[in-house]
């Protein structure tokens, strides 16, 4: 392992921010900590709010990610209000707790990691712990402990697993009390500490024990999983087959609350589930509880019976989710003492063998985490595999990890979910005007959305801004040409790969051909009618397959125009093709009910700001139809209508949120105008 100290950088900073730079090193470096995982820490000498000097420690704040902290993500604590707990025999983790937050030096600081006293009885100025993959192996396997012997002798320490906590704590900080020379200690099943009169040293001691890790494993056996089968299929095969059973597989892990999907077929992991040992090794238990917290105890496998047979590998893949909640339940009831009630029992972790893996999560980020941490424990696995026999937790260790109270007492504390969190939308014509309005008002309601339009580039620019705006997956662009079938079934497809499945289509997408019918081109008739009617056919079509796949029920909503209940001169080919989409919205409220999904219309006018449906010749001839210059098109509009009020992209937007909603979750069939009053356009 390379130590990336840098001097140069480090030199001149104060303690605190070497202290970050020092944790981001860490955090940078993927074999050595899960997401949230690892701590960090010095200790000082500070002014306390009196402006008296007392030590004091910092360390990192309880679920920051090591890789991006910053220093208010560091809480301050009176280190000497905290030592005289060495001395005692026991502490329940809720007495911990409290006692901590009572020796914050600021008020307002983080919650400090649930490994601060076991920072604290160690007597350095500076402490770094890590999950590194390497070490793990070293630790769970089944002859580690001559293992770990033969790989650092006697300067390290090694403490039996247990759970984060006083205990622990207590543990490690009597054996460097007992044995001042060593240069760190291992926790089973748990990871690494080192520590150091800086952190430069602790870092480098770090480091130094994780690379010797590292060159004992790579003279280990390197067949590690057995012989390797070749079960995947390839390239774009595997993909459509993919994309194929995410929707299915998304509906039945979401019985109970909803998720999204992330598929991965990478080498690593393609390798693992093809290998003879990948089945029997995925079963055996996580890594260490940092990987349980977010993969549960073990992944759901399912050999594809027939890979050519969809409905073969969709029984095989209910059969296996069935049998693994029954296992789960059987698990909880063995283990619980009733204290606390069962978790979702559906895997985080789904392996196919030849097809790739899926892992699910509350949104993109969720479900990216879980994917990340099971290719830790992959590495992990290998190289336990490279010098023993994996192994891992006890069940009821296993048990206690999870249903840990301080976890879950994490659930109860969280701030209430958005109004469409943990659902997929699809927006067509999403690059702009309406249809980009309304992808940004999803989004900040919590849904993923998938931005499609014709123009590609435009789309990933709205689906990035989304991203910047709210996190890590929220949206991806997609260049979607409604009019073509191949190019509909592309989309999907992105949209089954990237999120599973999808819970709202908002078809938006459409033109604005002018012209007298008897004037009219053929080929712009044809045109309005391929795009605003049968574009709206061909993405509607994909939405209810996929929607029916979940069993989830699901919402279309369908961006029809005020020229349906009252169409315009010279603008037959638009309301036409519009009229039809309406009906065709009608029909599929009918076929559709049944399947809990919703159908309904909205019906906007005059709406331009950010609008390329208005181009400029559009403007032109709708002026010179009404008799009015083109600098007061817009006001002629809006005066016309009973509110006198402009209607603006947020409101036709704003009624879309309504209707994708649980608030519109018994409306199907409705069109709701959001034209400022157009008494020609009333509903009839």
């Amino acid at each position: 392992m390379e130590n990336l100290w840098d001097p140069t950088k480090a030199n001149g900073l104060d303690e605190l921010d070497k202290l970050v730079y020092m944790t981001n090193l860490i955090g940078a470096d993927s074999s050595l900590v899960v997401w949230g995982g690892g701590n960090t820490s010095i200790k000082t000498i500070e002014k306390d709010f009196m402006g008296n000097e007392a030590p004091a420690m910092w360390i990192k704040g309880s679920g920051s990610d090591m890789k991006s902290m910053v220093r208010s993500q560091f809480p301050r604590l009176n280190h000497e209000n905290i030592m005289p707990l060495f001395e005692r025999d026991d502490m329940s983790d809720e007495d911990m707790v409290d006692y901590l937050e009572r020796c914050l030096m600021d008020a307002h600081s983080p919650r400090p990691s649930i490994e601060t006293l076991l920072h604290a009885f160690l007597p350095f100025m500076s402490v770094a712990h890590s999950h590194a993959d390497a070490v793990v192996s070293l630790t769970n396997n089944d002859d580690s402990v001559s293992v770990l012997s033969d790989v650092y002798g006697d300067r390290i320490a090694v403490v039996d697993y247990y759970r984060p906590g006083f205990k622990l704590s207590k543990l490690v900080g009597l054996a460097v009390k007992n044995s001042p020379h060593l240069d760190g200690v291992v926790l089973m099943n748990h990871g690494l500490f080192t520590w150091g009169n800086d952190t430069k040293e602790a870092y480098d001691k770090h480091i130094s024990l994780v690379t010797k890790a590292e060159e004992y494993i790579a003279k280990g056996r390197p067949s590690v999983f057995g012989l390797i089968s070749p079960r995947a299929i390839e390239g774009e095969n595997r993909k459509t087959l993919a994309s194929t059973l995410g929707p299915y597989i998304r509906g039945l892990v979401s019985e109970q609350q909803g998720t999204v999907l992330r598929y991965d077929s990478s080498a690593a992991v393609v390798e693992f589930m093809s290998s003879e040992k990948g089945q029997i090794l995925s079963s055996i238990g996580p890594a260490t509880p940092d990987h349980l917290i977010h993969t549960k105890r073990r992944p759901l496998w399912i050999d594809p019976v027939d890979i050519g047979n969809i409905d073969a590998i969709k029984a095989a893949i209910n059969e296996a989710m069935s049998q693994y909640v029954k296992e789960y339940t059987a698990w909880y009831q063995e283990h619980t003492l009733q204290e606390h009630p069962m978790l979702d029992p559906y895997p985080r972790v789904i392996l196919m063998p030849g097809v790739g893996m899926w892992t699910t999560g509350k949104d993109a980020h969720a479900a990216r985490i879980v994917a990340d941490i099971y290719h830790h424990t992959i590495n992990v696995i290998a190289g336990a595999q490279a010098v023993g026999e994996y192994s891992s937790l006890t069940a009821q260790d296993v048990y206690d990890a999870e249903y840990w109270p301080l976890e879950l007492y994490k659930l109860t504390i969280a701030p209430p979910e958005k109004e469409l969190a943990r659902k997929v939308a699809l927006v067509t014509g999403a690059a702009s005007g309406i249809g980009k309005t309304i992808a940004e008002r999803l989004a900040s309601e919590g849904a993923h959305v998938v931005v499609t339009d014709l123009d590609g580039s435009a789309a990933n620019a709205v689906a990035a801004d989304i991203v910047a705006t709210n996190g890590f997956g929220r949206a991806i662009g997609v260049e979607l040409d409604v009019s073509d079938p191949d190019s509909v079934a592309k989309a999907f497809e992105s949209t089954r790969l990237e999120y599973g499945g999808l819970d709202l289509l908002v078809s938006n997408a459409g033109i604005a051909p002018v012209g007298a019918i008897d004037k009219l081109d053929l080929s712009d008739w044809q045109r309005s009618l391929d795009i605003n009617t049968t574009g709206h056919f061909l993405v509607a079509a994909k939405a209810v397959q996929i929607m029916k796949e979940q069993d989830l029920g699901g919402s279309i909503v369908f961006i029809g125009t005020k020229n349906v209940p009252a169409p315009g001169a010279e603008f037959g080919a638009y309301s036409v093709s519009k009229a039809a989409e309406v009906q065709l919205a009608r029909v599929l409220a009918l076929e559709t009910g049944a399947s809990g999904i919703r159908v309904n219309i909205v019906n906007p006018d005059a709406i331009f700001e950010g609008s390329q449906l208005w181009s400029q010749s559009l403007r032109e001839e709708r002026a010179a139809a009404h008799g009015v210059s083109v600098d007061d098109l817009e006001t002629f509009y809006h005066e016309r209508t009973l509110l006198k009020r402009q209607v603006r992209s947020s409101d036709v937007a704003e009624t879309v949120l309504f209707l994708a909603s649980e608030r519109a979750s018994r409306t199907t069939g409705a069109m709701i105008p959001v034209d400022g009053g157009v008494k020609e356009a009333f509903p009839r």
